[in-house]
């Protein structure tokens, strides 16, 4: 649901590509420098990483993005960083990516989970689960 698989073809004026994948309290990453400071400030912080990797043309990606944004306002526990694939197409491929938009859930820096697409419930519910998995536990 919601993949895109390769580029679509360049029939549209580029402004009709632009889509803001930042803003609320993702960070946009440009380069493997800024993802490695991003990843040990979470680390530091005590904060899971949820990464999104997109593209400007993808469709989908345009789609949740909106979401992503408001979930980033929501959950101030999380950071929320977005990797233009297009942009970072080797750091990309170093994360085996076959399909826009793809989610990585980080802990430590390591994948606690992954979802693929623009399924907007499913990101909810694995971030949801996600963020419960590592909550500390309740004393009474």
């Amino acid at each position: 649901m919601g993949n895109c698989f390769t580029k679509a073809p360049n029939d549209m004026d580029e402004s009709d590509h632009k889509v803001d994948f930042s803003g609320g309290n993702v960070h946009l990453i440009t380069t493997k420098e800024t993802w490695e400071q991003k990843i040990e400030e979470a680390k530091r912080d005590g904060k899971l990483v949820v990464a999104n990797f997109s593209a400007a043309w993808c469709g989908p990606c345009r789609i949740i993005a909106p979401l992503y944004v408001e979930l980033s306002e929501k959950h101030p526990s999380i950071m929320c960083l977005t990797v233009d694939v297009d942009e970072l197409t080797e750091f990309s491929t170093s994360w085996d990516i076959k399909a826009t938009p793809t989610f990585f859930f980080l802990k430590d820096g390591q994948q606690i989970d992954k979802l693929v697409g623009a399924n907007k419930p499913e990101l909810e519910k694995k971030l949801i689960a996600v963020l419960d998995s590592v909550a500390p536990p309740c004393r009474t």
